[in-house]
């Protein structure tokens, strides 16, 4: 055999192994749950017509109106903030959102023409792919095939997965984070750094990755070498701060905007949260019921995630429990006064080793289809929630 024909055949031998990737489960869940929440968004919006909120029909600012409600329905609430930032850049109000997404909905938006939602959901649902199928993969490696694909299942109907295809932050964020976990685990702690850095671009949470990160890290035999690389993550950033110095003259400016949502660092750290949500229940000017039913949709997320943190760090290994429990932290740490445990169920979902602990209970049939059967019944309830323009997380 020539050396030319067993390049070929290498060559051949790599594209089908990259087919076979591609093909896998990942992509099958990906391309019918998105399918099915975006179906049910629609029917959603057009079945409750009587009932839905005034903004449902309309978009905040008639310059970002797009295509009509079959892409609108996927800008809701901080969707406006992001493309607002995409079309404008920062003021005031909008500093509390990363300049990652929305600088990458800037660049999509003008290949596509100026149409911004439409270049938002593109954006939203191409990290989605990509994140469906490193979750699999780094999922495999450690639970086996059955074991990633209800990993990745568990993800894509979870409650708030509905987030993944919105103009929303949360896909890219997830995908980085993944990332970053994958490349240090492979030791190329140069990407991993970048990768970490970017994903703090997107979300200022991203900051629990460091620790996480620094522990395996630590546990390289080049230290050195490897503490360099995440280094990287530091000047990246401090893109951020740098941004909102030029654009609005405070490079702190994230952090004051969190006055908006009534936030405020809790003295007793995440204790302080927790605290709040057991005793504070009905927020002046809200229905008794509604808020009622908010905090204990808020408190009962917490009651699952903090059993699934202990339950990562326990079989998947400190990094991933010690990303999970400050992850979980950093929201309780700052609650909102008005609704203690604001958006809690949203932040669970970027928190990965949530869904592999998931994962590893639902080995057993029925805990799987437990797990299934509500976490679809409550996507449902969220999808429906969000096409009439009412609160969701």
């Amino acid at each position: 055999m020539g050396v030319g024909q067993r390049l070929r055949e290498d060559r051949a031998a790599r594209r089908d192994l990259r087919v076979e990737r591609v093909s896998s489960p990942a992509l099958g869940i990906f391309l019918w749950s998105r399918a099915a929440i975006w179906l049910a968004a629609i029917f959603s919006f057009l079945w409750f017509e009587p009932n839905r909120h005034p903004n449902a029909a309309r978009w905040d600012s008639p310059l970002l109106h797009e295509l009509g409600f079959g892409t609108d329905v996927w800008a809701r609430w901080d969707s406006v903030f992001f493309l607002r930032i995409a079309e404008h850049g920062y003021d005031r109000t909008s500093a509390a959102f990363a300049p990652l997404y929305p600088g990458l909905v800037w660049l999509v938006g003008h290949a596509f023409f100026g149409q911004y939602v439409i270049a938002g959901i593109a954006v939203s649902l191409a990290a989605a792919l990509g994140s469906f199928i490193l979750l699999h993969r780094i999922a495999e490696e450690r639970l086996g095939a059955d074991g990633a694909r209800r990993t990745v299942l568990y993800l894509a109907v979870f409650p708030m997965a509905l987030f993944l295809q919105a103009v929303y932050s949360e896909s890219l964020f997830l995908l980085l984070v993944l990332a970053a976990f994958a490349l240090a685990e492979r030791e190329r702690f140069g990407g991993a750094g970048i990768a970490a850095g970017l994903a703090i671009l997107t979300r200022v949470a991203g900051i629990a990755l460091l620790p996480a990160l620094a522990l395996l890290a630590w546990r390289q035999r080049d230290r050195l070498r490897a503490f360099a690389g995440l280094a990287l993550s530091l000047p990246i950033a401090a893109v951020y701060p740098l941004i909102l110095w030029r654009q609005i003259g405070d490079p702190w400016a994230f952090a004051h905007a969190q006055d908006r949502w009534h936030r405020h660092l809790s003295h007793a750290g995440p204790l302080g949260g927790i605290w709040n949500a057991l005793v504070h229940w009905t927020p002046s000017g809200a229905g008794v019921h509604h808020a009622v039913a908010v905090n204990a949709e808020d408190l009962a997320f917490l009651l699952l995630f903090i059993p699934l943190t202990v339950i990562a760090w326990r079989r998947l290994g400190a990094p991933y429990g010690l990303f999970a429990a400050i992850s979980l932290a950093i929201p309780l740490s700052y609650p909102s006064a008005r609704w203690p445990l604001l958006s809690l169920p949203r932040f669970g979902l970027v928190i990965f080793p949530f869904f592999l602990a998931l994962a590893v209970l639902g080995g057993r049939p029925r805990m799987h289809t437990a797990i299934v059967a509500c976490s679809a019944l409550f996507l449902g309830v969220a999808v429906a929630q969000w096409a009439l323009w009412q609160w969701v997380a």
